[in-house]
Order: C-alpha cells, then structure tokens, then sequence
C-alpha cells in the first residue's frame, strides 16, 4: 500500500527537505504542498492524502486551527501529523488535544521521519516525549479524571491504556501481554470507545491529563 502525503509548512526548504526524504521511499509518495494552513482544506478534499504532515507555527492558520478545520469538515479525515522545531512547546500539545494524531520534531533523522509517517498511516501512535508527557500532566483536570473513573475500563483494558501511553504499537502490546494481535485491536477499540476518544493519541492525552499515567 502507498502511503500519500501532503506537506504544509511555510518554509521551503523544510517541506524539500521532507518531500525528498519521504519520496525516496517506495511506499510513500508526496501528492501536494501548501505554505500555510489555510490552503489546507481544498487540498484535502482534492487530494485525499492519507496523512498531513503540518508545520504547527504559520502566519495565516497555525496547524492548530487548521487541524481543528480538517477533523471538522472533512470526513473521513486523513491522519495528521504535526512537525515542530520545539518538542516542549505548547503549541504542539494544543494541536494533539485539537486531534493531531502525532508530532515530529524538524531535526528528527530521515529515518525517524519515514516511520513516523507509515506509523501514523496505520493508526498506531507515536511515543511523546517527557516534555510532552509534562504538559499533559500539567493540563491535568477533574473532568478527565471523572471521564477516565467513569468509563468503567477492564483490568485487561487498562493494561492496554498504559501500554498505549508507553508508545507501544498493537504488535508490540500483544507481545508484552502475550496475545494475539487482533485480542489487542478488539482492547484498544473498547478503550476508545469507552474513553470517546477519537483515536490512539487522544485515549494517551486523556491517560495523561486525568493521572491514568504518570509522566516519566
């Protein structure tokens, strides 16, 4: 399967940067490049790509409202995927509660860059890092600690949560607990849906804002 991406960072030379790292993969291709967030949503709608990988600071339309934008008027909504030049800052982690899917720093390694790309593809979450654990616990709040009791989560499913939060991919979850990987798909379905979370990282934010897990 060919993962499609579309860049949107109002630096040139980050988005050749990206586009060239990204291209010289077989299974991913770059179909489109904005300068700022508010060219976001037509070319998601005209494009389709699988994820976006946004700049979170632009002049127009931070990668903050134009996440917001996209989950709001697109369905269904491609993955989207922050790319920052700071990991502790705020930005960032108000463009995961307003639905980013993951975040990536700009000096991450060509490497770094390509799974992070084809591990937001398949719906797994991405690892934050402890800055970013830290601003989630500070942003902590009664009403995630409420949701969290009242979402009634198994012991199995709670396992499942933590392992989430740890950055764990469904692979790796099954071969901690030592089940099949469609055991875990079935867990981590349930904890989203108990949660109302949208997707794996906004199950991690809620793990982390109500104390669920503490940041390490």
């Amino acid at each position: 399967m060919t993962v499609t991406v579309l860049l949107v960072d109002d630096e040139p030379l980050v988005r050749a940067g990206l586009r060239a790292v990204l291209e010289a993969q077989p299974d991913i291709t770059v179909v489109g490049e904005a300068a700022d967030g508010a060219a976001v949503i037509p070319l998601v709608r005209s494009l389709r790509p699988d994820v976006v990988a946004m700049d979170v600071r632009m002049p127009l339309m931070d990668g903050i409202e134009a996440t917001r934008a996209v989950l709001r008027t697109v369905s269904p909504p491609p993955k989207i995927l922050v790319v920052t030049t700071f990991e502790n800052d705020e930005y960032v982690y108000r463009a995961l509660r307003a639905g980013a899917d993951g975040f990536l720093l700009k000096r991450a390694r060509p490497a770094e860059i390509v799974h992070a790309v084809r591990l937001i593809a398949e719906g797994d979450s991405l690892l934050f890092p402890a800055a970013v654990r830290s601003l989630a616990a500070e942003y902590g709040n009664a009403e995630a600690r409420r949701g969290l009791a009242a979402a009634g989560l198994t012991g199995r499913e709670a396992d499942v949560l933590r392992l989430m939060a740890q950055g764990l991919t469904n692979a790796e979850i099954a071969g901690r607990l030592v089940v099949g990987a469609e055991t875990v798909k079935s867990h981590v379905s349930a904890v989203l849906a108990k949660l109302g979370a949208r997707d794996r990282t906004q199950a991690v934010i809620t793990a982390y804002e109500s104390g669920f897990v503490a940041p390490r």
